[in-house]
């Protein structure tokens, strides 16, 4: 028993440093978010694209944040999935309010059926842009852009060897479920993974219009079920790459459920099981953990059965210290991502920020909630993504087994996700 308890032991700190490394280098990115930003001649023109079905809980703070970009030269293509789609009346009534006519809004003309509505609408708006347009950048619908988002995009796309430029989430949600807490946590560890992987998240998202063309992505997009993980791939054949900029650490403070969070995040293991060459390392990881905690938790239950009270009281104060120091990797990702939100004026305010006890709860439940989440997304064949459902034989052999508007579901928080 006493050799187990060591192999344990030195997984664990083997483990914690590892996380202490990845976590550290991702924060030392962050507290170097400041560069200088492209001047007003030097701007390229860029087109914003928005693709909306459904209106989302914060599409008005989205939109009214697209129309005061202190960018010079951009206009906003709206690709809306269809003419009595419900954001339409939000796009309307914002729209209305805003001094500014740089914008187009679309709808999708002939949804493919060998993609998702999404990638669809990318190709539809690409392919309607002017041969002036120089960068596209894509964001969601729970995006709030600051002034200078779409400026801090394209002054990292200049050097010539970049071709896409993205930053990252991080949630701050207004209500304190248990599935919301469960993604923020999440999404913290997620993060630094899609860092050192340079993995693009589409929700801010800027590329070169002739690196898009020059890679394929249209072609590939016409069959694939998400935009973004495999920008990494497509970018590296041409000999350019992803880079991701720090000060684009973008505050969503959408809730969610926790069965709302099992189904979102299997589609976002789903994209990486597809189209990212690190997916099987995020697997590893992913079940790696979980089958070291189940062995040492059944460690301790052993040896409290066979009598070695000091060695499973050991097992769990190791365990009980692994997880704590984990937790304690979370407080310096939430002062940097803070410094960079305070810097913007985004507001600071966070009702249910969890403590530290919470954490360590939550933090646990997490665990096992993702496993069974990663378990469930290997085998995934078919999902649903708003209201459309979707068979998946293979990275570029989607399905869309039929097409309809989106139907608005019963109102629930302001705050949710739909």
């Amino acid at each position: 028993m006493s050799t187990m308890y060591l192999v344990l032991f030195g997984i664990l700190i083997g483990s914690a440093l590892t996380q202490f490394y990845l976590v550290a280098g991702f924060v030392s990115c962050l507290r170097k978010w400041k560069k200088p930003l492209l001047v007003d001649t030097a701007c390229p023109q860029a087109t914003v694209i928005l693709c909306l079905r459904g209106g989302d809980p914060f599409l008005t703070r989205c939109i009214r944040g697209l129309m005061a970009q202190d960018y010079p030269n951009y206009d906003v293509l709206y690709m809306v999935d269809h003419a009595e789609d419900p954001a339409m009346s939000i796009l309307n009534q914002t729209l209305a309010e805003c001094a500014f006519d740089r914008f187009r809004i679309d709808f999708l003309a002939s949804p493919l059926n060998t993609c998702s509505l999404k990638c669809s609408g990318l190709v539809q708006a690409i392919e309607s842009l002017p041969a002036s347009t120089k960068i596209v950048a894509f964001l969601d619908a729970d995006t709030i852009p600051h002034a200078s988002w779409l400026r801090e995009l394209c002054t990292a796309l200049e050097p010539n060897n970049v071709g896409a430029a993205t930053g990252n989430r991080w949630y701050r949600p207004t209500k304190p479920s248990q599935g919301s807490l469960i993604r923020y946590l999440w999404n913290a560890a997620a993060i630094v993974q899609m860092y050192w992987y340079r993995i693009a998240w589409g929700g801010t998202l800027a590329i070169k219009l002739d690196s898009i063309r020059r890679a394929g992505i249209l072609e590939s997009w016409r069959k694939a079920y998400a935009e973004d993980c495999m920008v990494h791939s497509a970018l590296a054949k041409i000999g350019e790459h992803v880079v991701f900029v720090p000060s684009l650490m973008m505050i969503n403070r959408e809730d969610c459920t926790v069965s709302a969070f099992q189904s979102w995040v299997k589609r976002q293991l789903l994209s990486a099981r597809l189209y990212h060459p690190f997916w099987s390392l995020v697997v590893a990881h992913g079940i790696s953990s979980a089958v070291v905690l189940l062995w040492g938790c059944l460690l301790c239950v052993a040896a409290a059965v066979q009598g070695d009270f000091r060695g499973a009281v050991g097992v769990f104060f190791a365990l009980f210290a692994f997880h704590t120091f984990l937790s304690c990797l979370l407080p310096s990702m939430e002062r940097a991502v803070f410094e960079i939100a305070k810097e913007r004026g985004d507001d600071d305010a966070w009702p249910c920020k969890p403590n530290f006890f919470a954490v360590l709860w939550i933090g646990w439940l997490t665990q096992w909630v993702y496993t069974w989440a990663l378990l469930g997304c290997l085998f995934l064949k078919r999902f649903n993504w708003r209201g459309i459902e979707y068979k998946v034989d293979g990275p570029f052999d989607i399905k869309m087994l039929g097409y309809r508007p989106y139907q608005s579901e019963p109102k629930t928080l302001e705050s949710h996700s739909i």
